[in-house]
């Protein structure tokens, strides 16, 4: 029998897009015979994977979990919305957050894991692209954890239990009952879905950001043409508000509109009798950054069909 070697396998998983174990069972399979690997991946439907792996997937599913003192959250996206209501694809989400929640939130370490069938991550995923008939990937995954009190999840719209189009993760670190940390921790959530903040804390915020919103206040203030140190005096004022617009401690409380939530925390620690700190959080929504690719429907129909477009 021929030797594998991992060229050998890296050249036919370039050719077929296939994962890397599939590409080499084939080899082995074949006796090394690169055409004839092509060939076994094809009547596994294996090498379709390649062709589908170009179309842009930004739908799908966000995935949450939790247990105890720990939560994941999980992207897996697909071509189409259709798939997200697909049980294969949904109990494939729900399998990687539990994964996920165990594992880490290291691709690598996620797609080299097992499921529970037995076949690593990677391998069911270029099946289940293979069978559903559409590119899907794993896109990003984050786990919390603190050393006491609990991590609490929430779904917005959820499309089955744990899974939907936009997932929270609240990190509540404290000695507080659990019900008092549930309680508070799915109303932050739930905040936190509807405001969108980009970081825990204004500290936290991205500076290439705030340079770029400091640059459209200048541009604003100077159409003024009021003296320098009062257009000075408006930029700060402008990322001042910015950075309090977009931080979770100091954004207002969407239930109420007025109190912080920095506020909304301490207060519900003293009701409690005991601290509590919101450590992190995670929002994901699904296809979030992702540039869809705009397409004539109508035109690739007609295209496929042969029938020429009208001028």
């Amino acid at each position: 029998m021929a030797e594998i070697t991992a060229a050998m396998v890296k050249e036919l998983r370039e050719k077929s897009g296939a994962g890397m174990m599939d590409c080499k069972k084939a080899l082995n399979e074949t006796s090394g015979d690169m055409d004839a690997a092509m060939d076994w991946l094809r009547t596994k439907g294996l090498a379709a994977a390649a062709k589908k792996s170009s179309r842009t997937a930004a739908e799908g599913l966000v995935g949450v979990a939790t247990a105890g003192t720990k939560g994941a959250a999980i992207e897996v996206n697909s071509e189409t919305d259709f798939v997200a209501k697909n049980d294969q694809f949904q109990s494939f989400v729900r399998e990687l957050t539990q994964i996920a929640l165990n594992t880490g939130d290291d691709l690598d370490a996620i797609k080299g894991a097992a499921m529970p069938s037995g076949t690593t991550v990677e391998e069911t995923l270029t099946n289940n692209i293979a069978t559903i008939g559409e590119n899907q990937a794993i896109r990003r995954a984050k786990r919390l954890e603190v050393s006491k009190g609990a991590v609490v999840s929430y779904v917005h719209n959820a499309a089955s239990p744990g899974l939907g189009k936009i997932g929270v993760l609240v990190a509540l670190e404290s000695e507080a009952s659990d019900d008092v940390l549930q309680g508070l921790g799915k109303q932050l959530a739930m905040h936190i879905a509807a405001a969108f903040p980009k970081a825990l804390n204004e500290g936290d915020l991205d500076e290439a950001e705030i340079e770029r919103e400091r640059a459209i206040a200048t541009e604003k203030a100077s159409e003024s043409g009021k003296p320098a140190d009062i257009i000075a005096k408006m930029v700060e004022g402008s990322i001042a508000k910015y950075r309090k617009e977009h931080a979770l401690v100091s954004q207002l409380f969407v239930m109420d509109g007025k109190t912080k939530i920095s506020d909304v925390v301490a207060k519900a620690g003293k009701d409690a009798g005991a601290e509590i700190v919101l450590k992190d959080y995670v929002r994901f929504q699904l296809g979030e950054g992702i540039e869809k690719e705009a397409s004539d429907f109508a035109a690739e129909v007609a295209a496929a069909s042969g029938v020429p477009q009208k001028a």
